[in-house]
């Protein structure tokens, strides 16, 4: 019986104990951090646009609602139909918005003050479609096209890029390099020398849309193709890295 007991209390201070220098350990490596060199790189590419995400919409008014979504109706089929003649697979057609509203009229107020209930005096029915255009030699023919046909509102323009797995592996590469070369000219400038690769770390940003600017669809009349720039996409990758310095 005395046995175990010794041996139970022997454990415990063995438990104890490892608590306690676990503890240390872990206070002195507080106190006394790794001396590091901590460096942030840069890497950016970039990338024609492959690909055109439209926004386009038909808006009808008429004094009663089926009236409104007839005409509505009858105009967006054309304009689906013209995207699927220009070589728009279904796929990248979707309707992105659907309303129907009514138009009300605001009575003056009379001499005593009491106004007249408001009234509907007709509707408004919107079809927003938003289409992938993965042919930007096309856009201008379909923006074109499309407003011929019907569309009278929208008109934004994002380019972007199907795939930039490619665009985005490039800038990190570089984005590494830099920090590394970094770290290399700040660890020769106090003179000592980097020793392991402690940490690194990311941050991708894709480009932001770059809309082309609002416009009311009906204003234009052009014979040809409407006149686009597709520009550049920039794709930017920042890494943080943390180096120790040899000691």
């Amino acid at each position: 019986m005395t046995k175990r007991i010794n041996l139970k209390h022997f454990s415990l201070c063995a438990v104890t104990i490892f608590v306690l220098t676990a503890g240390t350990v872990a206070l002195a490596s507080e106190n006394n951090p790794i001396p590091r060199i901590l460096v942030t790189g840069q890497g950016s590419v970039d990338v024609a646009p492959d690909m055109a995400v439209l926004n386009l919409s038909v808006t009808r008014e008429a004094e009663t609602a089926r009236a409104a979504l007839d005409a509505n109706s009858s105009a967006m089929r054309k304009v689906l139909a013209a995207m699927k003649a220009q070589g728009i697979e279904a796929r990248d057609l979707q309707t992105s918005g659907f309303s129907i509203q009514p138009k009300y009229t605001y009575p003056t107020a009379k001499s005593s003050g009491s106004r007249e209930p408001r009234q509907i005096v007709g509707y408004t029915v919107r079809n927003s479609l938003s289409v992938r255009v993965r042919d930007i030699s096309k856009l201008g023919q379909v923006l074109d096209k499309s407003v011929t046909l019907g569309v009278n509102e929208g008109g934004n323009i994002t380019f972007t890029n199907a795939d930039p797995s490619a665009a985005i592996t490039q800038a990190r590469i570089k984005a590494v390099k830099d920090a590394m070369a970094k770290a290399k000219t700040l660890a020769d400038a106090a003179g000592v020398k980097t020793g392991a690769l402690l940490e690194i770390s990311e941050q991708t940003y894709s480009p932001r849309p770059m809309p082309m600017a609002r416009a009311e669809m009906s204003m234009a009349r052009s014979a040809s193709a409407v006149p686009v720039a597709a520009g550049e996409n920039i794709y930017k990758v920042n890494v943080n890295v943390s180096y120790a310095i040899e000691q």
